[in-house]
Protein backbone atom coordinates (compact mmCIF):
# COMPACT_ATOMS: atom_id res chain seq x y z
CA UNK A 1 0.00 0.00 0.00
CA UNK A 2 1.08 3.57 -0.64
CA UNK A 3 0.05 6.44 1.67
CA UNK A 4 0.02 9.68 -0.30
CA UNK A 5 -0.45 13.21 0.97
CA UNK A 6 -2.00 15.56 -1.60
CA UNK A 7 -1.70 19.21 -0.70
CA UNK A 8 -1.83 22.72 -2.12
CA UNK A 9 -2.87 26.19 -1.13
CA UNK A 10 -6.33 27.73 -1.24
CA UNK A 11 -7.70 27.51 -4.79
CA UNK A 12 -4.77 25.48 -6.12
CA UNK A 13 -7.05 22.78 -7.50
CA UNK A 14 -6.05 19.95 -5.18
CA UNK A 15 -9.66 18.75 -4.97
CA UNK A 16 -9.78 18.52 -8.75
CA UNK A 17 -6.52 16.55 -8.73
CA UNK A 18 -7.94 14.28 -6.03
CA UNK A 19 -11.00 13.62 -8.17
CA UNK A 20 -8.80 12.71 -11.13
CA UNK A 21 -6.76 10.30 -9.02
CA UNK A 22 -9.98 8.75 -7.73
CA UNK A 23 -11.04 8.16 -11.32
CA UNK A 24 -7.74 6.33 -11.85
CA UNK A 25 -8.52 4.03 -8.92
CA UNK A 26 -7.06 5.73 -5.86
CA UNK A 27 -8.83 5.72 -2.52
CA UNK A 28 -9.23 9.42 -1.67
CA UNK A 29 -9.82 10.75 1.83
CA UNK A 30 -10.67 14.44 2.15
CA UNK A 31 -9.45 15.98 5.38
CA UNK A 32 -12.09 18.72 5.24
CA UNK A 33 -14.89 16.19 4.82
CA UNK A 34 -13.65 14.08 7.73
CA UNK A 35 -13.34 17.21 9.88
CA UNK A 36 -16.89 18.27 8.99
CA UNK A 37 -18.21 14.89 10.13
CA UNK A 38 -16.35 15.23 13.43
CA UNK A 39 -17.80 18.71 13.91
CA UNK A 40 -21.40 17.51 13.90
CA UNK A 41 -23.53 17.89 17.05
CA UNK A 42 -22.86 15.12 19.54
CA UNK A 43 -19.29 14.52 18.41
CA UNK A 44 -16.44 15.11 20.85
CA UNK A 45 -14.82 17.65 18.51
CA UNK A 46 -18.09 19.61 18.31
CA UNK A 47 -18.39 19.70 22.08
CA UNK A 48 -14.79 20.88 22.48
CA UNK A 49 -15.27 23.68 19.94
CA UNK A 50 -18.40 24.98 21.64
CA UNK A 51 -16.78 24.79 25.04
CA UNK A 52 -13.70 26.68 23.82
CA UNK A 53 -15.29 29.30 21.55
CA UNK A 54 -18.68 29.71 23.21
CA UNK A 55 -22.32 29.50 22.16
CA UNK A 56 -21.79 32.30 19.65
CA UNK A 57 -20.51 29.73 17.14
CA UNK A 58 -23.71 27.66 17.35
CA UNK A 59 -26.66 28.23 15.00
CA UNK A 60 -30.29 28.01 16.19
CA UNK A 61 -30.56 24.48 14.74
CA UNK A 62 -27.59 23.33 16.81
CA UNK A 63 -25.12 23.15 13.93
CA UNK A 64 -21.84 25.03 14.12
CA UNK A 65 -21.85 28.45 12.48
CA UNK A 66 -18.91 27.70 10.20
CA UNK A 67 -18.80 31.23 8.80
CA UNK A 68 -18.53 32.74 12.28
CA UNK A 69 -16.01 30.12 13.32
CA UNK A 70 -13.91 30.92 10.25
CA UNK A 71 -14.15 34.64 10.98
CA UNK A 72 -12.94 34.13 14.54
CA UNK A 73 -10.16 31.80 13.43
CA UNK A 74 -8.75 33.91 10.61
CA UNK A 75 -9.75 37.50 11.39
CA UNK A 76 -8.95 37.25 15.10
CA UNK A 77 -5.82 35.14 14.66
CA UNK A 78 -7.17 32.10 16.52
CA UNK A 79 -6.57 29.49 13.82
CA UNK A 80 -4.22 27.43 15.95
CA UNK A 81 -6.77 27.26 18.76
CA UNK A 82 -9.25 25.70 16.33
CA UNK A 83 -6.62 23.47 14.73
CA UNK A 84 -5.57 22.14 18.14
CA UNK A 85 -9.09 20.79 18.56
CA UNK A 86 -9.84 19.56 15.04
CA UNK A 87 -6.52 18.32 13.62
CA UNK A 88 -5.62 15.55 16.10
CA UNK A 89 -9.02 13.89 15.76
CA UNK A 90 -9.06 14.30 11.98
CA UNK A 91 -5.58 12.82 11.55
CA UNK A 92 -6.44 9.91 13.84
CA UNK A 93 -9.57 9.18 11.78
CA UNK A 94 -7.55 9.31 8.55
CA UNK A 95 -5.13 6.75 9.96
CA UNK A 96 -7.96 4.46 11.08
CA UNK A 97 -9.64 4.56 7.65
CA UNK A 98 -6.31 3.97 5.91
CA UNK A 99 -5.67 0.90 8.06
CA UNK A 100 -9.09 -0.47 7.12
CA UNK A 101 -8.38 0.03 3.41
CA UNK A 102 -4.98 -1.67 3.76
CA UNK A 103 -6.61 -4.77 5.19
CA UNK A 104 -9.00 -4.99 2.24
CA UNK A 105 -6.53 -3.95 -0.48
CA UNK A 106 -2.83 -4.40 0.37
CA UNK A 107 -1.69 -2.68 -2.87
CA UNK A 108 -4.03 0.30 -2.59
CA UNK A 109 -3.01 3.89 -3.27
CA UNK A 110 -4.58 5.91 -0.46
CA UNK A 111 -4.54 9.67 -1.02
CA UNK A 112 -5.30 12.12 1.79
CA UNK A 113 -6.25 15.52 0.41
CA UNK A 114 -5.34 18.22 2.93
CA UNK A 115 -4.32 21.88 2.68
CA UNK A 116 -2.23 21.80 5.85
CA UNK A 117 -0.06 18.70 5.68
CA UNK A 118 3.10 20.70 6.29
CA UNK A 119 1.62 23.43 8.48
CA UNK A 120 -0.22 21.43 11.09
CA UNK A 121 1.41 21.19 14.51
CA UNK A 122 -1.08 18.65 15.79
CA UNK A 123 -1.73 14.96 15.53
CA UNK A 124 1.95 14.15 15.20
CA UNK A 125 3.74 11.13 16.71
CA UNK A 126 4.29 11.45 20.43
CA UNK A 127 7.68 9.74 20.39
CA UNK A 128 10.77 10.25 18.27
CA UNK A 129 12.22 13.37 16.73
CA UNK A 130 12.01 14.22 13.04
CA UNK A 131 12.34 17.41 11.03
CA UNK A 132 9.69 16.12 8.63
CA UNK A 133 6.99 14.60 10.86
CA UNK A 134 4.54 14.15 7.99
CA UNK A 135 6.86 11.40 6.72
CA UNK A 136 5.53 9.20 9.49
CA UNK A 137 2.04 9.59 8.01
CA UNK A 138 2.81 9.50 4.28
CA UNK A 139 5.12 7.63 1.94
CA UNK A 140 5.15 10.52 -0.52
CA UNK A 141 3.73 14.01 -0.95
CA UNK A 142 2.12 15.50 -4.07
CA UNK A 143 1.87 19.29 -4.29
CA UNK A 144 -0.59 21.08 -6.57
CA UNK A 145 0.58 24.59 -7.45
CA UNK A 146 -0.92 27.66 -9.09
CA UNK A 147 -0.28 31.39 -9.22
CA UNK A 148 -1.82 33.32 -6.34
CA UNK A 149 -4.07 35.36 -8.65
CA UNK A 150 -5.38 32.13 -10.15
CA UNK A 151 -6.00 30.71 -6.70
CA UNK A 152 -7.98 33.79 -5.68
CA UNK A 153 -10.06 33.72 -8.88
CA UNK A 154 -10.96 30.08 -8.22
CA UNK A 155 -11.84 30.86 -4.61
CA UNK A 156 -14.20 33.63 -5.74
CA UNK A 157 -15.81 31.33 -8.31
CA UNK A 158 -16.34 28.64 -5.69
CA UNK A 159 -17.98 31.05 -3.26
CA UNK A 160 -20.11 32.69 -5.96
CA UNK A 161 -21.51 29.32 -7.16
CA UNK A 162 -22.32 30.82 -10.55
CA UNK A 163 -24.01 33.92 -9.15
CA UNK A 164 -22.67 37.47 -9.73
CA UNK A 165 -20.79 39.10 -6.85
CA UNK A 166 -21.01 42.78 -6.02
CA UNK A 167 -17.74 44.70 -6.16
CA UNK A 168 -17.91 45.16 -2.40
CA UNK A 169 -18.39 41.45 -1.80
CA UNK A 170 -15.66 40.59 -4.29
CA UNK A 171 -13.23 42.91 -2.53
CA UNK A 172 -14.16 41.39 0.83
CA UNK A 173 -13.63 37.83 -0.41
CA UNK A 174 -10.38 38.73 -2.15
CA UNK A 175 -9.03 40.18 1.10
CA UNK A 176 -10.13 37.03 2.92
CA UNK A 177 -8.40 34.81 0.35
CA UNK A 178 -5.17 36.79 0.62
CA UNK A 179 -5.34 36.59 4.39
CA UNK A 180 -5.72 32.83 4.29
CA UNK A 181 -2.92 32.42 1.77
CA UNK A 182 -0.63 34.54 3.92
CA UNK A 183 -1.15 32.09 6.79
CA UNK A 184 -0.08 29.14 4.66
CA UNK A 185 3.38 28.20 3.43
CA UNK A 186 4.21 29.38 -0.07
CA UNK A 187 4.29 26.97 -2.99
CA UNK A 188 8.04 27.46 -3.19
CA UNK A 189 8.46 26.35 0.43
CA UNK A 190 6.16 23.37 -0.03
CA UNK A 191 7.84 22.33 -3.28
CA UNK A 192 11.13 21.79 -1.45
CA UNK A 193 9.39 19.28 0.82
CA UNK A 194 7.32 17.49 -1.82
CA UNK A 195 8.08 14.42 -3.94
CA UNK A 196 5.89 15.29 -6.93
CA UNK A 197 4.55 18.62 -8.20
CA UNK A 198 1.47 19.16 -10.37
CA UNK A 199 1.26 22.59 -12.01
CA UNK A 200 -2.33 23.77 -12.33
CA UNK A 201 -2.24 27.19 -13.98
CA UNK A 202 -3.64 26.09 -17.31
CA UNK A 203 -6.69 24.21 -18.63
CA UNK A 204 -8.00 21.06 -16.98
CA UNK A 205 -6.54 18.92 -19.77
CA UNK A 206 -3.01 19.83 -18.65
CA UNK A 207 -3.71 18.68 -15.10
CA UNK A 208 -5.31 15.49 -16.43
CA UNK A 209 -2.15 14.71 -18.41
CA UNK A 210 0.05 15.16 -15.35
CA UNK A 211 -2.16 12.90 -13.23
CA UNK A 212 -2.19 10.23 -15.95
CA UNK A 213 1.61 10.32 -16.10
CA UNK A 214 2.01 10.09 -12.34
CA UNK A 215 -0.59 7.40 -11.67
CA UNK A 216 1.50 4.42 -12.93
CA UNK A 217 4.38 5.61 -10.74
CA UNK A 218 2.12 5.56 -7.69
CA UNK A 219 0.67 2.18 -8.58
CA UNK A 220 4.14 0.68 -8.96
CA UNK A 221 5.22 2.13 -5.62
CA UNK A 222 2.07 0.78 -3.93
CA UNK A 223 2.78 -2.72 -5.20
CA UNK A 224 6.39 -2.55 -3.98
CA UNK A 225 6.04 -0.75 -0.66
CA UNK A 226 6.26 -3.10 2.36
Amino acid sequence: MLRVGLTGGLGSGKSTAARLFAQCGAYVLQADEIARDLMQPGEAVYNSIVQHFGQGVVLPDGQLDRAELARIAFAEGRVEELNAIVHPATIAEQAAITDEIAEEDPVAVVIVESALIFETKHGLPQSGETTQPWRTRFDCIILVTAEDNTKIERYLERIAEGKPLSEERKAELTAEARRRLSQQMTDEQKAELSDFILTNDGPLSELEEQVEELWPVLRYAAANTP
